[in-house]
């Protein structure tokens, strides 16, 4: 073989090779969704999930998949595996008491019309099952999210936890119970949904305890992150009278209202001289507000996203 036939050879090798590449990044592409839905519902975290899924794209471009039959299944389960690690190191380390964590939030500005954000807010999990999954252990939790939100089967999460598929299904049937036992039945139709978290906001605003009384559930429980910097706004609040006394204290500070959609339910951003202050999101069954989850961290509030544009459409 002659100099020139090798190196023809060697192109054509990097040809074929830049060619296997780029399917796999278009492959991945079109699941970088589904996966980071995956990694949020585990890790409640935004940036966590976006660092989970792009190791599982340095897990794919370094391994030989050819013989992958169902490379979106082998993604899940990559990002999984990513998860479960990342939930134990955090064990280990998270400083942050997990009574006051608020998860984060994935938000828009409500009557805004972006479809694809739209559809990523309707498609995600409610802020008060992220809390409630944040009590789960790293096994449980993923045992849990991976069979019972995205239908993955026992036998593949076995190998992820390194156990049996019945003592698998044994984690995922134990958290199971305690997400039923803790999560709030569902609420109304998202209009009402909005009538009541605004019917809140204004009752607050006029000092009307029985007005507030009529749509706080009598058990209703108020958590307040305020992350490092604030730390002395965290608290969790329960019942009906305290989550009020909170509400008419807070509400004589004049503030801008911005009403907002997060994770698909109804909240309101406070802004102050232009910045976010605090986003205050509503759970709600029947008919009453069950619970509120105020996000006062501002480090996390400024990586919502949100433009200077949206911030002037406060009110006040």
């Amino acid at each position: 073989m002659t100099g020139r036939e090798r190196g023809d050879r060697r192109v054509d090798k990097d040809r074929e090779n830049h060619t296997d590449t780029d399917l796999l990044a278009r492959r991945f592409e079109a699941d970088r969704g589904h996966l980071r839905a995956v990694a949020y519902r585990m890790l409640g975290s935004l940036s966590e999930a976006e660092d989970a899924v792009q190791e599982a794209w340095f897990k794919l471009s370094r391994s030989d998949v050819s013989a992958v039959e169902n490379l979106s299944g082998w993604l899940t389960t990559v990002v999984g595996r990513v998860c479960l690690d990342m939930l134990r190191s955090r064990g280990s380390r998270r400083e942050d008491p997990l009574e006051y964590y608020v998860p984060d939030p994935i938000v828009r500005v409500a009557d805004t019309t972006d479809p694809e954000h739209a559809a990523e807010v309707t498609e995600s999990v409610g802020l008060a099952l992220l809390v409630v999954l944040d009590t789960l252990g790293p096994a449980e939790r993923l045992a849990f999210v991976l069979h019972d939100m995205f239908a993955v089967s026992f036998d593949e999460i076995a190998r992820i936890v390194d156990r049996t598929p019945a003592a698998t299904r044994q984690l995922a049937s134990r958290a199971r119970r305690r997400v039923q036992d803790a999560t709030p039945a569902a609420g109304p139709d998202a209009r009402r949904q909005r009538e009541i978290a605004d019917a809140f906001l204004a009752a607050a605003h006029g000092g009307d305890f029985e007005g507030l009384l009529a749509v706080l559930d009598p058990d209703v429980v108020l958590r307040a992150d305020g992350g490092r910097t604030l730390a002395a706004v965290s608290k969790v609040v329960r019942g009906a009278e305290a989550v009020i006394s909170q509400a008419l204290t807070y509400a004589k500070f004049r503030t801008g209202a911005l009403r907002m959609v997060v994770n698909g339910a109804p909240a309101v951003l406070s802004v102050s001289n232009g910045r976010p202050a605090a986003l205050m999101s509503f759970t709600i069954s029947g008919d009453r507000i069950v619970g509120l989850q105020i996000l006062a961290d501002p480090e996390r509030l400024a990586a919502l996203g949100l433009s200077e544009e949206d911030l002037a459409r406060a009110t006040y």
